[in-house]
C-alpha cells in the first residue's frame, strides 16, 4: 500500500464506529458531515474526530463544495488489505479449518 500505512489502516477499522461511518459511505458516498451524524448514538464532535482517524489512515477522503465538506469513501488501502491479508486464503477449503460444533 503506496502512502499508506497499514497499522493505521486496521487501527481505524478495530472501532465499530468508524466502521459504521464506512457502511454509511459505501451506501451513500459523498455525505456531510451533518447527514453521516444523523441517527447515530454519537456527538457531532465525536463523528469529526473518528472522521479524523478514516482521513489519516487513508480510508476517507474530503472534498469541499462550497461551504460544505463531503466526505467519501477511498476504498483502495481496504482493497490492498484485501490483497495482502484475505486473498491467499480465497483458495483454500476454509470450511475444513473451522471448529467442529459440539454434539447437543
Amino acid at each position: 500500500m503506496t502512502g499508506i500505512d497499514r497499522d493505521q489502516v486496521f487501527a481505524a477499522l478495530a472501532d465499530s464506529s468508524r466502521r459504521a461511518l464506512l457502511d454509511r459511505l459505501r451506501l451513500s458516498n459523498g455525505q456531510t458531515l451533518v447527514k453521516l451524524c444523523t441517527g447515530l448514538p454519537l456527538t457531532r464532535q465525536a463523528v469529526t474526530k473518528h472522521l479524523k482517524v478514516l482521513e489519516e489512515a487513508g480510508l476517507v477522503m474530503c472534498r469541499r463544495r462550497g461551504r460544505e465538506k463531503l466526505h467519501y469513501l477511498n476504498p483502495v488501502p481496504l482493497h490492498a488489505v484485501a490483497l495482502r491479508w484475505l486473498e491467499p486464503f480465497g483458495a483454500l477449503p476454509l470450511d475444513a479449518l473451522a471448529p467442529v460444533p459440539e454434539p447437543e
